[in-house]
């Protein structure tokens, strides 16, 4: 069965000028014909008075003639009760009443005439002024719909800026503009991220490639192709490790599947014995703890960040793992002293506070970024901050939600 056209107009702004319109016009009209009721209900009995009032000095009733200019003239009065009225008071009460009767038809009439044309020329206006209106309501809406196709993917620094008082459009436009900005720091992450995920994964390639065709060549000795393939096997397990490490990434990034109970002392006291400390001093604070989460993936945020407080430590360094009662996780380490304005830079992917050597055992610079995203999978609250001179170093907390300190926690110290 075909559908009968739609009635209502088709854009918003034709929708709110019927609605404002039609509005405007009813509160016309209902105007209009509650002055026309109460003036029609007292407007007989006004005339009334003012014909019997007035009627007596123009015209002598009695005789139908008009009266003698000298003559006074008295107002109209009531009869005294049980008095039967003259036949010249009935005459002049038939007169009154025509009169009266024609003037107030004659008035209401005219009244009539000219509301319903102030009528007419109020719903022009008023259609014309809910048009005016609409448009002006809906400015905001028209740049922030022209804002939304003409951004891209090159063009994401443009915002609407909404020059406008405060209210529901301009938290509108300012929300959008917040997003746009949201937006544009992930996309500008996620190049940065393609970018130099390519860039370590060619660089273990380039050494293969390199090591095959010009330490291979030609009649390589015995010793030659042995430390040649010494090489290879180390590229190897670094671009292994890159691959986990952007697979970890990757699933945390999805966040958690499963969860579960989770003792996060006995997990960091148990990472820190398999964690090669290299002579560090390493001085241990841990309470017990139970959180809710992934036992894997809060394994590899323990393991990553014993890891690179021990990758970006001095020999005679130390470094701090403590658990407190209240559900934060917290590994100091000494090193270089850290500029504060690289900190947040450092949580990044592929960022590191020193620039690339491709020596053994270096780093992808996705440690801390995978601390990050974990941390962000168990809706916990990661805070990293440069520790001062001279013992330098990072120092970084996870907080996991919803936790207070108990009286009496014990903390084992070692």
């Amino acid at each position: 069965m075909r559908r009968p056209p739609h009635l209502l107009p088709r854009t918003e702004r034709g929708r709110l000028t019927a609605l404002y319109g039609a509005l405007l016009l009813l509160a016309g009209g209902g105007l209009v014909a509650l002055v026309y009721v109460l003036v029609g209900q007292g407007l007989y009995s006004s005339v009334t008075g003012v014909v019997r009032t007035a009627s007596p000095a123009y015209l002598d009733l009695t005789k139908g003639v008009p009266a003698e200019p000298e003559r006074p003239w008295v107002p109209a009065q009531r009869l005294p009760p049980g008095a039967a009225p003259t036949a010249d008071q009935l005459k002049s009460y038939a007169f009154t009443r025509d009169v009266s009767d024609a003037v107030t038809e004659a008035t209401q009439h005219r009244l009539l005439v000219y509301s319903l044309l102030a009528l007419a020329v109020f719903a022009v206006l008023s259609i014309w002024l809910a048009w005016w209106m609409a448009g002006r309501v809906l400015r905001p809406v028209g740049v922030i719909t022209g804002t939304a196709r003409r951004l891209s993917g090159e063009n994401l620094d443009e915002r609407i800026a909404l020059d406008a008082p405060p209210g529901e459009l301009k938290e509108l436009a300012d929300t959008f503009d917040a997003m746009l900005g949201r937006m544009e720091h992930l996309v500008s992450a996620q190049r940065r991220f393609a970018a130099n995920a390519a860039h370590e994964l060619r660089t273990p390639l380039a050494v293969q490639r390199a090591a095959a065709e010009i330490g291979l060549a030609g009649d390589p000795s015995p010793t030659r192709v042995a430390r040649i393939r010494e090489r290879l096997i180390g590229v190897a397990d670094s671009s292994e490790h890159l691959v986990e490490s952007l697979l970890l990434l990757a699933v945390s990034e999805e966040g958690l599947e499963s969860t579960g109970p989770v003792d996060l002392a006995e997990l960091a006291a148990a990472e820190l014995a398999a964690c090669p400390r290299d002579g560090l001093t390493v001085v241990r604070a841990l309470a017990p703890l139970t959180v809710r989460g992934d036992r894997a993936l809060l394994g590899h945020l323990v393991r990553n960040l014993l890891g690179n407080a021990v990758r970006h430590n001095r020999p005679d360094g130390r470094i701090v793992l403590e658990v407190s009662a209240d559900g934060e996780l917290t590994v100091s380490n000494t090193g270089p002293v850290v500029d504060p304005a690289d900190v947040p830079r450092l949580l990044e992917p592929f960022r590191r506070s020193a620039e690339r050597r491709h020596a053994a055992g270096e780093g992808a610079g996705l440690g801390l970024s995978i601390v990050a995203s974990v941390a962000r999978a168990h809706g916990a609250e990661l805070v990293a901050r440069a520790n001062p001179e001279p013992e330098g170093g990072l120092t970084v907390r996870v907080r996991f939600p919803g936790f207070r300190v108990p009286r009496g926690a014990a903390v084992q110290r070692r």
